[in-house]
């Protein structure tokens, strides 16, 4: 009996019990929520999805995203983070399992978010990316100033309307989102584009950045505390000023930004300074320098005048030179006549001892050594032409005519040798020039149009002696000149063929249209050719 049952119950496949209860999941459960801790989550596959389990103290269940759900996750997976996940229930045939598809993430509640915030903060700290040494000093007066915000919201409204109460300032703004799924990429890819900008082309490189946004709840604002705005506000070249949220709101941007204003209108206070307080500055800083410029001329004229008090008058000055000078203007006419009785003097004992024998005696000594030695180089010049004269005639007696026969008779027999070897090399020359001259006479003969017309061929040229190539471009009744192999012959176009050649020019036949033309011969009549 219980064999009859046993094989009355229906037979399966393993795939058909296996989507049957695939089946009857999906339609039992679909669309579900579920609460519970991120466990075994590695990151994403090489293939985009993602795997994780979702556990709680007695259960756990295998969980995926897809690739496409992933990249639009608000929050992304994170091992350890308690999440609450909507999804739909199905099975895994090819493991005999069951899973969730998850379809959105969130953190389950505020306190799991801030110990997602609490976690980043101690990993970024600990990079250094928080130190105080890090952060820079606000420009005083920035010409142009960054703005990383929505272009639609108050709080642009209230920085600009700041800006203008204060002091006039170039402002760009670069339009983000500040809110939702794409807020931190976008406000991350706006700072980097505001550092990349070179002030060389249509917009100027900012001299300061502020990235503002209005209150909000903790995940309103979490945009701000993504690790891609927090590391790109760390690179910043620019100095950055964080004004998210009111006073009492605080985000990661905030701790890394060089200084955090409360609020965005407050941030636009600090960014510039005000007009009036700078022009009252101006005023006090123009007056301190007047104040200075009096207090030291009334020094210098202090000083002058003590050192005016230690100087001794100019009339004490030139009491001693000119008392000097009158003595020696007293004592210089005795000294003159003193000094020219003394050269007086002086040139009487000279006069004494001149006479005009000191003068010819030196003279005729003079003459006397000039006479010796005129006599001295008559004779050497005598004796010089002397040898001279015997050294050549020692050696025009071992010249003769043999001494040149010798050289010149082996220069002919040179000369005639190299008459023959020229002879040679002009002979060998013209015979090479000659060759050549009738290999080029030879390519020129294959090259020319000689030897096409003897082919059958012939040449067609105008009366002006032009070249005709195509039959459309001669016009009707027009001379032509044919050159054949043996000789010309003159001929005219008919008006019917130019006409013929015009119109099948004018369709672009591929087919080239018929040449005719005539020749008169001797008795005037037409041949057609």
């Amino acid at each position: 009996m219980q064999a009859e049952l046993l094989s009355n119950i229906a037979e399966f496949t393993v795939s058909e019990l296996s989507f049957a209860i695939k089946r009857t999941v999906e339609d039992a459960y679909g669309l579900v929520r579920l609460r519970g801790e991120i466990s075994g989550y590695r990151g994403q596959h090489s293939s985009g999805h993602a795997y994780l389990c979702l556990k709680d103290d007695k259960a756990r269940i295998d969980a995926v995203i897809w690739r496409g759900t992933f990249s639009h996750l608000k929050f992304k997976p994170e091992e350890g983070l308690e999440v609450i996940v909507t999804g739909r229930i199905t099975t895994f045939p090819g493991k005999s399992s069951y899973q969730i598809v998850i379809e959105q993430l969130e953190p389950a509640g505020a306190g799991a978010l801030m110990a997602l915030l609490e976690e980043r903060k101690k990993k970024l700290a600990a990079e250094g990316l928080f130190d105080e040494s890090r952060k820079r000093p606000l420009p005083f007066w920035p010409e142009v100033v960054g703005i990383v915000t929505s272009p639609t919201g108050a709080v642009i409204r209230d920085m600009l309307h700041g800006f203008t109460e204060r002091c006039p300032t170039r402002v760009i703004v670069w339009p983000v989102r500040v809110q939702g799924e794409t807020s931190g990429a976008e406000v991350s890819a706006a700072i980097r584009g505001f550092n990349a900008l070179d002030g060389f082309g249509l917009l100027p490189r900012p001299d300061l950045l502020i990235v503002a946004r209005g209150g909000g709840s903790l995940e309103d604002l979490w945009g701000f505390n993504e690790e891609a705005v927090v590391r790109a506000a760390a690179e910043s070249a620019i100095p950055l000023i964080s004004a998210v949220g009111h006073e009492t709101d605080w985000t990661l941007i905030d701790l890394v930004a060089d200084a955090r204003a409360p609020t965005p209108t407050k941030a636009a206070e600090w960014a510039v300074p005000k007009h009036a307080d700078l022009i009252i500055r101006l005023g006090e800083c123009i007056e301190r320098a007047r104040r200075c410029v009096r207090r030291n001329l009334e020094q210098l004229r202090a000083e002058f005048r003590g050192a005016e008090r230690g100087l001794p008058r100019p009339h004490t000055l030139l009491q001693v030179p000119r008392q000097r000078l009158d003595t020696a203007g007293a004592r210089l006419g005795q000294a003159l006549i003193y000094f020219t009785e003394r050269s007086r003097g002086r040139f009487e004992r000279s006069a004494v001892r001149l006479s005009p024998r000191l003068v010819a005696r030196p003279i005729v000594e003079a003459r006397e050594r000039l006479g010796r030695a005129a006599t001295f180089n008559a004779r050497a010049f005598r004796d010089v032409i002397v040898r001279k004269r015997e050294r050549w005639t020692v050696r025009a007696e071992r010249l003769n005519a043999g001494l040149l026969a010798t050289p010149t008779q082996r220069g002919i027999e040179r000369l005639l040798m190299l008459a023959a070897r020229a002879d040679q090399a002009v002979t060998h020359l013209a015979h090479r020039h000659r060759q050549r001259l009738a290999a080029l006479g030879q390519l020129l003969q294959s090259l020319s149009h000689k030897s096409v017309l003897e082919r059958g061929f012939a040449l067609v040229r105008d009366a002006d002696g032009r070249v005709i190539r195509r039959a459309a471009s001669v016009p009707a009744a027009a001379a032509l000149d044919i050159e054949f192999a043996d000789g010309h012959v003159q001929a005219h176009r008919a008006a019917a063929d130019a006409e013929a050649d015009t119109s099948a020019s004018r369709r672009r036949s591929a087919a080239q249209a018929p040449r005719r033309a005539t020749s008169k011969d001797k008795d005037g009549q037409g041949t057609l050719l």
